[in-house]
């Protein structure tokens, strides 16, 4: 069982910064597809970005340019650099990983949930 704790939440006004951090309790970067996903209040769950076990990324038309998904060289950590901040941008964010073949932005394909860190950006 893989387990995924998320870090690096919290206030900030627009046009500010915050570092996600995605934490695994086992190396599991290693041919896994890793993502963000966030979840505004009334609104569904969106895919923001996702990393593939060679390095491709894709990102959320809404984010492109402001964000960056990252994984460290041990492959036990994904962070999301997130720049630019609006009030829009305001969720709980989530860190999930695919076990399987490709590596699509969407939440059913995704095996492994953590918890998530709550995101608000102030106008």
């Amino acid at each position: 069982q893989v387990q995924l704790v998320e870090s690096g939440g919290g206030s900030v006004q627009a046009g500010g910064s915050l570092r996600l951090s995605c934490t695994a309790t086992k190396s599991t970067y290693s041919g896994y597809c890793m993502a963000w996903f966030r979840q505004a209040p009334g609104k569904e769950r969106e895919g923001v970005a996702s990393i593939d076990h060679d390095g491709t990324t894709t990102y959320a038309d809404s984010v492109k340019g402001r964000f960056t998904i990252s994984q460290d060289n041990g492959q036990t950590s994904l962070y999301l650099q997130m720049n630019s901040l609006k009030p829009e941008d305001t969720a709980m964010y989530y860190c999930a990983a695919d076990a399987g073949w490709g590596c699509e932005l969407s939440e059913d394909n995704m095996d492994y949930w953590g918890k998530g860190t709550l995101v608000t950006v102030s106008s």
